[in-house]
């Protein structure tokens, strides 16, 4: 099970990432641009997930085709929430007491690698990331 300090282990490994607090708690940036967020049970969210949101702990991450989200949700429909907002897309949202450290590590590089300009990519290309 992966928890926020892994999160945050992981972005602060991230060439130009930054967290910041938000009204919906811990969200990650780089270079200005949002990439991984903890999602808050805001009343725009289908009541199914936000009762979801409201029970545990579930974290937003960019992803770089709508089609990418989809393949995520219907591979692990128990991890993956089917949907949260139209904001922000395209994204996915997964349930962090599902998800192992490997995966998480690789879903929030992968957000990162979305959302950041192509010199910090090379940063961290030549890190060995």
């Amino acid at each position: 099970m992966a928890t926020l300090d892994d999160l945050r282990r992981t972005a602060a490994g991230l060439p130009g990432s930054e967290e910041r607090a938000t009204t919906g708690g811990a969200a990650w940036f780089v270079r200005g641009k949002l990439y991984a967020w903890e999602c808050h049970p805001w009343p725009s969210i289908p009541p199914d997930m936000r009762e979801i949101i409201a029970a545990e702990l579930v974290v937003g991450v960019k992803v770089a085709d709508p089609i990418d989200a989809l393949a995520l949700v219907q591979m692990a429909p128990d991890v993956f929430l089917r949907t949260t907002t139209p904001w922000g897309e395209p994204k996915v949202a997964f349930r962090m007491a599902h998800i192992d450290d490997d995966h998480l590590a690789e879903l929030v590089t992968d957000a990162w690698r979305v959302q950041a300009p192509k010199y910090l990519r090379r940063e961290l290309d030549s890190l060995g990331g």
